[in-house]
């Protein structure tokens, strides 16, 4: 089956220096209620690089303990040394996930035959379904659609997180997709533009917020309203660049912790916290 709707990138919950895994059960609990098809633990959303081997593991175990089978999870895997992705496979495996999301290689900046021999190692290594994740500008590499599709005929490379920056690619990738491939959005601006042009849905760190609303505008596209579904995007298009107006996940966290869905805002350096400048405009959003 392809993987459609809202994916939430969970933000990892800090309290006093240590991952604060009550407000994390408090978070799972709360966007399996509101009706997202997965989640997505670990990514970096998650603030993965500042994740303890340690840690990583303890989360995964609480993930899978708080989620009980009740929506697929995806889990973040990836690096530019491919052997020791390799190797941290087996640590995810140890855990009964659906998957992992893994990124382009990083740094390295390898050609798109070497973005390709990476991927194609980690999938030959594991009967996990993989996710793509395409984000140039954070990576300094583009994985192509040509390299797009001829990932997707390999077993258990199933979907994209496309975040390329580059409207046209997506526009390409969305019109002459791969077979049985989903294709979903992490440029959480193009929600809509990628479900009105046949994609599957999103993973969306702005879905940690007003999180109904994003899956009934999927469910609207769905049905063929759309425009009852763009007159609800609206609204959420004017919240999305307050949410990176700072680093991710920093202005998610804030606004989690005045809901009460966290109990600290803590991130972990290289991020700080956010702005009082933007503190107020969250709170005008948080309070609509």
């Amino acid at each position: 089956m392809k993987i459609e709707g809202v994916l939430v990138p969970l933000i990892t919950p800090f309290k006093d220096g240590q991952v604060d895994l009550k407000s994390y059960k408090r978070m799972i609990d709360h966007y399996i209620e509101e009706g997202v098809t997965g989640i997505m633990p670990l990514a970096t959303t998650g603030e993965c690089p500042t994740i303890l081997p340690n840690e990583y593991d303890e989360v995964l175990t609480k993930t899978l303990e708080y989620c009980n089978n009740r929506v697929p999870i995806y889990v973040g895997l990836g690096g530019n040394n491919t052997s020791e992705v390799v190797s941290k496979l087996k640590v995810v495996e140890k855990h009964k996930v659906n998957g992992i999301l893994s990124v382009a290689p990083y740094y390295s900046r390898p050609n798109q035959r070497g973005i390709y021999e990476h991927f194609k190692c980690i999938s030959e290594a594991t009967d996990l379904d993989i996710i793509l994740y395409n984000i140039p500008y954070r990576t300094g590499t583009n994985i192509e659609n040509e390299t797009v599709e001829r990932l997707a005929e390999l077993k258990n490379i199933v979907a994209i997180k496309d975040c390329s920056g580059n409207i046209k690619q997506t526009i390409e990738l969305l019109l002459n997709p791969p077979k049985d491939f989903s294709i979903l959005t992490g440029e959480d601006a193009l929600f809509y533009t990628t479900l009105t042009m046949g994609g599957q849905g999103g993973i969306m760190s702005s879905a940690h917020l007003k999180t109904k609303e994003f899956i009934e505008v999927y469910n609207l596209i769905r049905a063929n309203n759309h425009q009852e579904a763009l007159e609800k995007w609206k609204s959420l298009q004017n919240m999305i660049p307050l949410l990176f107006a700072e680093p991710n996940p920093t202005p998610v966290k804030y606004c989690l912790k005045k809901l009460g869905l966290i109990d600290s805002d803590e991130v972990r350096l290289p991020l700080v916290n956010i702005t009082d400048e933007l503190k107020i405009k969250l709170d005008n959003v948080i309070n609509s």
